[in-house]
């Protein structure tokens, strides 16, 4: 997450600065998908964790 995190900063800063809206637009959106992908990834990786502890999906 230290990645995800320094990228958003930055991002943020970089928003801040811009006096363009379609720059603002570009950032606002890189943003919002950077936010998304990390929810996404967090939840396959609880899905990953349910499965594999899962008890029915054991076979012998």
């Amino acid at each position: 997450m230290e990645k995800e995190d320094w990228l958003l900063v930055e991002l943020e800063k970089l928003f801040m600065s811009s006096q363009e809206y379609k720059q603002k637009a570009l950032i606002k959106a890189t943003s919002e998908l950077v936010k998304e992908q990390v929810k996404r990834i967090s939840q396959m990786e609880g899905e990953l964790d349910g499965r594999l502890w899962s008890p029915r999906d054991w076979h012998n």
